[in-house]
């Protein structure tokens, strides 16, 4: 299970409250590991009773201020071993390559267009990696956190021009079957 450790990284880059960390999830940790804001709090007290985080001390009392949460030693060491872990890579579950396989059995009518809007998603997400990679990743960035992270990004950037490249294929070749057959390609004979 990995949203712990996700949280756990948040938080040690920048203490943070449950809303500001559903907040950099949907910003940042999302591309790559996304999480409800409930399954977020809820890891958050879990954390917290197992003394890997606790609510950071204000100076003052806090009557309907946010609890913002920091990383004990605990914590720390989980992340850390858990980092050096060996596990394997996970297959990958996409429902667009179920239904492309299903089309060769009852034909692909309609899939072509579905096709089209997951090659523009694709490729709408490929320039907002590139604008975040332009933005933050200058010569500048070289600390050895900022190229840790920017080996993320650079990941989800190959990741998206592969399902772009991918998709494109896909496009043409779904267009040329119907153009061959008026309709797709064939459904399979049992």
């Amino acid at each position: 299970m990995s949203l712990p450790h996700a949280i756990l990284t948040a938080l040690l880059e920048k203490p943070s409250s449950g809303i500001e960390l559903t907040r950099r999830f949907d910003k940042s940790i999302g591309y790559f590991w996304s999480a409800t804001h409930q399954q977020i709090y809820r890891e958050l007290g879990k954390l917290e009773q197992s003394g890997a985080i606790r609510e950071l001390r204000r100076q003052q009392p806090s009557q309907g201020q946010k609890k913002e949460y920091e990383v004990l030693p605990a914590g720390r060491a989980e992340l850390a071993a858990w980092v050096g872990r060996i596990e394997d890579p996970k297959p990958i579950r996409d429902a667009l390559l179920l239904r492309l396989r299903a089309a060769g059995v009852v034909g692909a009518q309609g899939l072509d267009a579905e096709v089209g809007r997951h090659l523009a998603l694709h490729r709408a997400q490929l320039a907002e990696y590139r604008a975040i990679e332009a933005h933050d990743f200058g010569p500048e960035r070289a600390s050895p956190g900022d190229r840790v992270r920017h080996l993320v990004l650079r990941g989800g950037i190959d990741l998206e021009r592969f399902w772009v490249g991918w998709l494109e294929d896909a496009h043409r070749e779904l267009r040329d079957m119907a153009g061959e057959t008026g309709t797709g390609p064939e459904p399979t004979a049992k």
